[in-house]
């Protein structure tokens, strides 16, 4: 509780707001590029689908492209990114077989990004989406989802990520039970070392569309993913998923939309006191960045105070398609 301290005239608040000197010496919260984490988008060489129209700014890149990228955003000192493939439709089967291929396209981006600039951390996510001819994040049975079945696939998705040396394994896709099956996997193949960053708290949320566009799997989805994302109008819940998902063995959370549930972000910084971090979404970029195309919103300030905004809730790091616009500002100044 704020202990109020007299009141004006002898108290005036605006005194520590009158300099720019003034105002960094008492900010709060600062943003710094060791914050950011940048998700990047792969396609194939063949795939000329690198734009990304409901993602102005953002583009699919081929893996050579990524590389190059990627050693960009090192040079800024962004310290990791994460990658999502657009997979080839021929190579989207009901099992998922190309999930578990050790020379897909993302094990193919996870191997020469770490071998070119192995300096940044690689974080992979682990999902069965972009896999799917229906756009799902597991392996159906009908219309329904399959639990524990899909837990075996995305375990041997995390091994063939590992291998090709992703550092960070992020199952986003909110089966049951995955974070302790998916540990066991790691540990038992000698890879005790690499993290597991829980999307413990995913809500199934309208923000997601333009992220569906750059994976290819917005057309495809049939039905929803409220039988196994989070229902956006539950709070106590995230918490309860948090606390299994680190008994399980995760190192790190996410919570996921962003800037639609910082209340959930403080909730979990002040219950747990682990390392959480926060997606702001496909559906929070376009949003801002189309506003400032539409000469709308300053899209500059806008992207800097919405990312604040995630320390302030307690994000320790943020991935956010700004991260590497927003690395170039904050070096600036």
């Amino acid at each position: 509780m704020v202990q109020i301290r007299g009141g004006f005239p002898d108290t005036r608040l605006r005194r520590n707001r009158c300099d720019d000197w003034t105002r960094r010496l008492v900010a709060e919260n600062r943003l710094a590029v060791d914050d950011l984490i940048w998700p990047v988008f792969l396609r194939e060489d063949d795939d000329p689908a690198a734009e990304i129209a409901s993602m102005p700014g953002q583009r699919r890149l081929t893996v050579s492209e990524a590389v190059e990228a990627v050693g960009r955003a090192a040079e800024l000192g962004i310290p990791a990114v994460c990658l999502f493939p657009k997979v080839s439709e021929p190579l989207k089967t009901p099992g998922c077989e190309e999930a578990v291929n050790p020379d897909n396209l993302i094990c193919r981006g996870l191997r020469a990004i770490k071998q070119a600039v192995p300096t940044v951390g690689l974080v992979g996510d682990v999902a069965l989406d972009p896999f799917n001819p229906l756009g799902h994040d597991g392996l159906l049975e009908g219309d329904r989802v399959l639990n524990d079945e899909t837990v075996e696939i995305l375990c041997r998705q995390a091994l063939v990520q590992a291998e090709a040396g992703c550092d960070i394994i992020a199952p986003s896709d909110m089966m049951d039970g995955r974070i302790a099956a998916i540990r066991r996997a790691l540990d038992g193949a000698g890879l005790e070392d690499t993290r597991i960053c829980s999307y413990a708290a995913k809500y199934a949320s309208a923000f997601y569309g333009p992220f569906r566009d750059a994976i290819g799997s917005s057309g495809a989805l049939r039905g929803d993913k409220k039988t196994y994302q989070m229902d956006p109008a539950n709070a106590e819940e995230a918490l309860h998923e948090v606390a299994l998902d680190l008994a399980e063995g995760a190192d790190m959370v996410m919570v996921k939309p962003g800037l639609p549930y910082l209340d959930i972000i403080r909730r979990v910084k002040d219950r747990f006191a682990v390392p959480t971090f926060a997606y702001q979404v496909s559906g929070e970029y376009a949003m801002i960045r189309a506003a400032a195309l539409n000469g709308w919103l300053d899209g500059e300030r806008a992207m800097m105070e919405s990312l604040i905004a995630f320390k302030r809730a307690g994000a320790d790091a943020v991935l956010t398609y700004f991260a590497v616009e927003a690395a170039e500002r904050l070096r600036k100044g």
